[in-house]
């Protein structure tokens, strides 16, 4: 399904692109990052949530895919068609949300790290693959409920589950920058970030039944510092980055 606008690199810098209106914002507005701040498309405003804690939906996805593969998201990230994410007006970017197909029942996880769908009664778009996995890909659209699952965290034994942080201004953090099932291929990628960024881990996880290596770079004390190095590490040939929790 195409979108009808183009991809929002960062609100306030496309919204002249868009035909937008950049809004006046109050002093506390403006002490926030600027995926945070409220933005105008089309002469509407839409004010971005600052937490995604209780947050559930229900409407029609939509999905996007070759026309924007390889162009950047809101979150500075550039789009991947194959990779496990969607667009959503006002959820915090890089948060986790669950998709349900209400039509089939068939559900996926995605990561938000984009704006969007500007189309009435669309609530989310959703990656090529994310949409072929839901079975949204041949139709186009699908009546989908969302709930909002938190920030990717791992327990002591490796497992993978989701929690709001407690605060963004303290943690361990990482930038997952690679997931390969060749484990040789993880270990040449590793040893090139700890030459480039002096220190990178791997972490073992299993997904499907199948086997991965996570290449993990950085070490961070907040989010916020995470998210920051997620963007450069997109920018510099690793669109698929995402900042972790390690606690």
């Amino acid at each position: 399904m195409r979108r009808l606008l183009p991809l929002l690199i960062a609100i306030p810098l496309v919204l002249s692109a868009c035909g937008g209106k950049k809004p006046t914002l109050t002093p506390e507005q403006q002490k926030l990052k600027a995926s945070q701040r409220p933005y105008t498309v089309m002469g509407k405003r839409y004010e971005p949530l600052l937490t995604h804690e209780g947050f559930t939906q229900e409407g029609m996805a939509s999905w996007y895919g070759p026309d924007f593969h390889g162009k950047k998201t809101s979150s500075g990230e550039v789009y991947d068609m194959h990779a496990m994410t969607a667009a959503h007006k006002t959820l915090p970017l890089g948060v986790f949300v669950k998709v349900r197909n209400r039509e089939n029942g068939s559900e996926v996880v995605v990561r938000v790290n984009d704006r969007g769908p500007f189309v009435k009664n669309r609530v989310i778009d959703l990656s090529y693959t994310a949409a072929k996995k839901l079975g949204v890909d041949v139709k186009g659209t699908a009546p989908v409920r969302i709930v909002a699952l938190g920030y990717r965290q791992k327990d002591k034994e490796g497992e993978e589950f989701f929690k709001e942080p407690e605060t963004y201004d303290s943690g361990n953090y990482a930038v997952q920058v690679g997931s390969f099932k060749d484990a040789i291929n993880a270990q040449k990628l590793a040893a090139d970030m700890r030459n480039l960024f002096g220190h990178a881990e791997i972490q073992q996880a299993v997904v499907n039944s199948e086997k991965f290596s996570r290449v993990l770079v950085g070490k961070y004390s907040s989010l916020r510092e995470a998210e920051e190095a997620e963007k450069k590490f997109a920018e510099h040939g690793y669109p698929g980055s995402f900042a972790v929790s390690l606690d």
